[in-house]
């Protein structure tokens, strides 16, 4: 499947049909809570942003967004998990009030800026929370840096492109999402014009087949939670089961009654699922 910004934009321009069910619409995240720290980090040839919040001890939480999104897509888990566990997001190298410097995405280049920013924080391992293109990061992570992380929540990742449903080209719920963050990428990013160009270099990234697919994660040793949601308009059931049985040792959580959006759709679940995984 070849996934192009052609196709993303005209998809924006589509109207779900909202409905009763839970996946067939992405509520609006809730404002972010006050932070404890936040700002720019140099890094990598880039501004990257992120924030902090809570001070519970023990491993850190570091929350990785999917793509075209941002940090403050995670208010409500962050609300609730800052209570008693220290929680970082930052937005992904060109990804909401992050710069970029030209470079072409991969998931190996934005695994390095994440272990960079752990690096400028001066935290040496973290629980990661990764949703989409953030799963992916995580498993780049898993994959070269396994003694940065102390296990992976990943939600919705996938290592080939046969992973990817080809009806998300054309899913409206998929093409809404693309419209809500073309809105927050206009009000938040230091290149508020320059969504498309954004879009088509993400899109790019999306279509590139990612090395070592399936056999590459047979050597992590990263305690990995896969999570697939039940009515995911990206990723395929059978894909997501694929990573759990070539990650050793890993599980597979499918998460009902949501979609893609889960984190949107059912903020309270998705945070208890975090919660059960990282906390046991």
């Amino acid at each position: 499947m070849k996934i192009t910004a052609t196709t993303f934009v005209l998809g924006c321009l589509a109207t779900a049909s909202w409905a009763d069910d839970p996946w067939l619409s992405i509520p609006a995240a809730p404002e972010m809570p006050p932070a404890n720290t936040s700002g720019t980090a140099e890094i990598n040839g880039i501004n990257m942003y992120y924030a902090t919040y809570g001070d519970g001890e023990g491993t850190p939480i570091l929350m990785i967004h999917g793509g075209l999104a941002h940090g403050d897509i995670w208010a409500a888990q962050v609300a609730d998990l800052a209570a008693d566990h220290t929680v970082i997001v930052a937005d992904t190298r060109g990804h909401g009030r992050s710069t970029n410097d030209g470079s072409t995405y991969s998931y190996g280049l934005l695994s390095q800026d994440y272990l960079a920013l752990l690096d400028y924080l001066e935290i040496d391992q973290v629980h990661l929370v990764g949703w989409s293109d953030g799963a992916n990061i995580g498993y780049s992570i898993s994959s070269t840096n396994p003694e940065r992380l102390a296990s992976h929540f990943a939600h919705a990742g996938n290592v080939t492109l046969d992973g990817i449903d080809p009806s998300v080209e054309t899913n409206e719920v998929f093409g809404a999402y693309v419209g809500m963050m073309a809105e927050d990428y206009a009000a938040m990013s230091p290149t508020p014009d320059g969504f498309e160009a954004f879009l088509g270099g993400v899109a790019a990234m999306w279509s590139t087949e990612k090395p070592g697919g399936l056999e590459a994660l047979s050597s992590i040793t990263v305690p990995t939670l896969v999570v697939q949601s039940a009515h995911d308009e990206a990723i395929l059931m059978a894909h997501s089961q694929a990573i759990s049985e070539a990650i050793p040792g890993a599980d597979l959580l499918v998460l009902e009654d949501v979609s893609h959006f889960a984190s949107f759709q059912k903020p309270d679940a998705y945070t208890q699922a975090i919660r059960d995984f990282i906390d046991q």
